[in-house]
């Protein structure tokens, strides 16, 4: 199955967040002695990063594309 162009931005754009989300500026706002439940924050936030990057890579991958919802007819 041919992949279309809107889906292969969707990917390329969850890749890009993916790629920030794991980058040191924002991975050192969570690099605190602080902890959630007696897991370390910083843990606890790779963790819900990483579940919330394969969740928006599943739903582009399998979400259907929408188009404007008019369909084309060949009559007038």
């Amino acid at each position: 199955m041919q992949r279309t162009m809107l889906t292969v931005q969707r990917l390329v754009a969850v890749f890009l967040a993916g790629f920030v989300l794991f980058n040191y500026p924002v991975l050192a706002l969570f690099d605190r002695a602080a902890t959630l439940l007696g897991v370390p924050l910083v843990f606890v936030y790779l963790f819900a990063a990483w579940a919330l990057v394969i969740a928006a890579m599943a739903w582009v991958v399998e979400h259907p594309e929408r188009h404007d919802g008019r369909e084309r007819s060949g009559g007038g």
